[in-house]
């Protein structure tokens, strides 16, 4: 089962609903974000509500409203590495991966979301560019975690490794953020060893690809969850990226025409194509 936005053929209007087997059912609720401001256990109810069946959903990104994504750095012994030899000031991460405070960032608000099959980007004023292949958990406004999506947390590492204080630029701008169509409701899956594989094309090549487990990941979940919400509020809930355990050596960058495609095993697929600068998404919109 996945929970998804969609539309249809002949309306624009956003709706949700649960797919399975390929089948579209359509639920009670406006948003995205209305479902993530009730509990877990109101979550699983809604879900189970008999619906009209939909023959021509559209699928689109599964987040709306004032829900955010919000992203965690440094996760995976990996990324550490990967972090330090990019980087002019390579101590930084290695500090950040054994700090008690987990490194958390922004990366993008709903409306800026590309999903399964759209273009993710890379910056035109960056040099070196890599996928992030991530697992995102979905958590509701009281801070439970209520399901998972595949995430794509593009990012500069050119940017970055100039100046760490160059985060915010080498992640959150115009297609950096993907999410896969669905959200796999966390009561029907383990989280806690989820394989996660990645494969970047090149004209129909493989050019970089990588698995890894999130059994791999330095810090539990709810951690994590834990710091977002210690300081603010979310009451259109959160989606929040855990990090990467996959990174490509320094001699690796995405081209334009590449193709990413993210697997997590129990969780879903996401494919984008890559294209070079903002104009790709002046469709956009809040």
């Amino acid at each position: 089962m996945h929970i998804v936005r969609y539309r249809l053929d002949h309306d624009e209007t956003p709706r949700v609903g649960v797919r399975e087997d390929g089948v579209v059912r359509a639920l009670p609720v406006p948003s995205v974000a209305a479902l993530l401001r009730e509990r877990v256990a109101d979550i699983r109810a809604l879900l189970a509500a008999p619906g009209d069946v939909v023959d021509d959903a559209w699928l689109l990104a599964p987040v709306d409203g004032g829900t955010e994504v919000w992203a965690a750095g440094v996760t995976y012994l990996r990324s550490r590495e990967a972090r330090m030899e990019e980087s002019s000031e390579a101590d930084i991460y290695g500090r950040v991966y054994d700090a008690e405070r987990p490194e958390i960032f922004f990366k993008s608000a709903a409306w800026r979301v590309v999903v399964d099959g759209d273009p993710v980007a890379i910056r035109a004023d960056s040099g070196l560019d890599v996928p992030e292949p991530e697992l995102a958990v979905v958590i509701n406004r009281f801070g439970e975690i209520a399901g998972y999506l595949v995430s794509n947390d593009m990012s500069s590492r050119s940017i970055e490794g100039e100046n760490p204080l160059y985060l915010p630029q080498a992640k959150v701008y115009a297609g950096a953020c993907a999410l896969s169509a669905g959200i796999r409701p966390a009561w029907e899956v383990d989280g806690s060893d989820l394989a996660v594989a990645v494969r970047v094309t090149r004209d129909g090549v493989a050019v970089w690809s990588g698995t890894t487990s999130t059994a791999r990941l330095k810090r539990p979940y709810t951690e994590l969850v834990d710091y977002l919400f210690r300081a603010d509020n979310f009451p259109d809930g959160a989606v929040l990226s855990t990090g990467t355990g996959l990174a490509p050596a320094m001699d690796f960058t995405l081209h334009p025409g590449d193709v990413v495609t993210i697997d997590i095993d129990g969780v879903g697929e996401l494919t984008n194509p890559v294209v070079v600068g903002k104009e790709h998404f002046d469709h956009q919109r809040p």
